[in-house]
């Protein structure tokens, strides 16, 4: 059991050492991309209350675009049905925020950041983009994306208030270990067969 845990707590520092340089916090310092690949996450958390990864990550990615610092956004995320849609779900939260329509893209096979990473390149045809998300989930994808061909850098959207989803967290650390696992043993072919989705 402590081998197990020493395992996974250096898959993390790995992850979060080797991608640090890359992730923004200054949108001064940040880069411009013409694409920004916007990670998704439920709009509503338990019993219908608003879910602050969803709303931060929505204004930064909102931000960015008016700013000038990307041109284009890939709304990456999972459809399990009509009635959860997450790419969906952010481009309506965009369009109030003011967001183009033409500007956006929908990619409903972004099932986990690792789909959302490859098809970014295999299906959309990026080799440079802006990842945006919060900082811990940056990291993850940043290491994806250096190990996939991808040439991105991240923008950290705003971060919740301590202790607001440490069940979010502990996913999060657990995932990195899987995430070099995806890399190195298992490369899962990411859904790139299921096409791009229109604008809509």
């Amino acid at each position: 059991m402590f081998s197990v845990v020493v395992l996974i707590l250096l898959c993390n520092w790995i992850v979060v050492d080797t991608t640090r340089s890359k992730v923004f916090f200054d949108i001064n310092t940040l880069p411009s991309n013409d694409v920004g690949l916007v990670l998704g996450t439920s709009k509503y958390v338990a019993r219908g209350k608003e879910n602050l990864f969803f709303r931060y990550r929505m204004e930064a990615s909102a931000r960015l675009f008016k700013e000038g610092k990307v041109k284009y956004l890939i709304l990456s995320g999972n459809k399990e049905a009509e009635t959860y849609d997450e790419p969906k779900a952010m481009k309506q939260a965009l369009t109030k925020l003011g967001v183009p329509e033409d500007a956006m893209l929908l990619d409903t096979a972004g099932y986990r950041t690792y789909d959302s990473v490859i098809r970014c390149r295999e299906v959309y045809g990026q080799e440079r983009v802006t990842v945006i998300s919060q900082n811990f989930h940056n990291a993850r994808a940043l290491y994806l994306a250096d190990h996939e061909g991808l040439n991105a850098v991240g923008f950290a959207a705003q971060d919740v208030p301590n202790g607001y989803s440490i069940k979010t967290l502990i996913r999060e650390y657990l995932a990195r270990p899987k995430a070099m696992l995806d890399v190195y043993i298992l490369k899962p072919e990411a859904g790139v067969r299921e096409g791009a989705s229109q604008k809509e």
